[in-house]
């Protein structure tokens, strides 16, 4: 991905102050919005695995396991329903 498009990653940096719930419903709403936009969702992915790690780091790790496990609803959905060159940006981004 040559620039950031979204405003995910400040979206939830905002949602991690307020714990796993809001975690959760930031993602909600974002996957529901971007989920049939290619890049968008690819963002969204490595957004989510970047935050998982970041907080293995720190020690947080009930934030870490939500976001392990939202990055990997993401990504098998993205597996799933990305076809063509849409998966091909994908996976070229992601690996």
């Amino acid at each position: 991905m040559e620039r950031v498009e979204t405003t995910f990653d400040m979206d939830f940096a905002i949602a991690d102050r307020f714990g796993v719930n809001a975690v959760k419903d930031t993602y909600k709403r974002a996957f529901a919005e971007w989920k049939s936009d290619a890049r968008y969702l690819t963002e969204l992915v490595m957004v989510l695995n970047h935050r998982c790690w970041l907080w293995h780091d720190r020690g947080r790790l009930a934030l870490a396991k939500i976001y392990c496990d939202l990055f990997y609803k993401a990504q098998d959905y993205a597996y799933k329903n990305l076809k063509g060159e849409e998966l091909k940006f994908f996976l070229d981004v992601t690996d």
